[in-house]
């Protein structure tokens, strides 16, 4: 698997208590993978922060990736900045590069870079994981119940689609444009462009991640306002 080049894509806005955690994960990720060091480039988007989001993670890569500054308040343009940073770095054949795409609030395991590039070499140009909830606290009871319900299993292929665990091949990425300049729901259009396409992709359960259930989002529509809004679904 050490054909690929990988570009890591985090957009992040005022996460500087979650991006350490996150960003540790993926260079456990990348060693666990074996991937020389000039393959590999980390990008996080920080996007209108009015924390230290930006200086932790420059501190956290200590040169092993880039941090893009930006000031449009829209997680589709974060990670079209964090993107085009990854590619540029990489400046290799976009049909050699894997985008994994994960997000601040998120931890990915050990073998997540591994599971991602075996879909890769399986032909497929996109890969949709799913997400385990790290924490129901602070969710009514009924919450985790429904969610559970909802997102289903165990059968492998499912409907889900979460920037926070997405993988695209650089050149189908760019075939279709790219992330659409959404401040939600961008996942879901880039999936949709790819499909609509005619790019294989894969949907599967062996590849996840965990992500935050915090109540306080980021983005209106996202993942973490559906769980909000469990709550009160009939």
């Amino acid at each position: 698997m050490t054909r690929w080049c990988v570009g890591i894509v985090i957009p992040a806005r005022d996460e500087e208590a979650s991006i350490s955690r996150c960003l540790a994960s993926i260079l456990a990720a990348v060693a666990e993978a074996e991937l020389p060091p000039e393959r590999v480039h980390i990008a996080v988007a920080a996007d209108r922060c009015e924390d230290r989001t930006a200086a932790v993670a420059r501190d956290v890569l200590d040169g092993s990736g880039s941090v893009v500054e930006l000031d449009h308040g829209g997680v589709g343009t974060a990670r079209r900045a964090g993107t085009v940073a990854a590619l540029d770095a990489l400046a290799a054949d976009p049909a050699t590069v894997w985008l994994a795409n994960t997000d601040a609030d998120s931890v990915v395991p050990p073998s997540w870079l591994t599971d991602h590039l075996r879909v890769a070499e399986t032909g497929a140009a996109a890969l949709a994981g799913v997400v385990a909830v790290d924490t129901f606290h602070g969710h009514p009871p009924i919450v985790p119940v429904r969610f559970h319900e909802i997102y289903g299993g165990p059968h492998d292929d499912h409907p889900h689609v979460h920037g926070a665990n997405l993988g695209v091949r650089g050149d189908a990425y760019l075939a279709v444009g790219g992330w659409p300049a959404l401040t939600s729901g961008e996942d879901n259009g880039l999936w949709d462009a790819l499909r609509a396409a005619g790019w294989p992709v894969i949907s599967t359960r062996t590849v996840h991640v965990l992500t935050s259930s915090r109540t306080a989002t980021r983005a209106a529509g996202g993942f973490g306002q559906w769980l909000v809004e469990l709550a009160d679904a009939g």
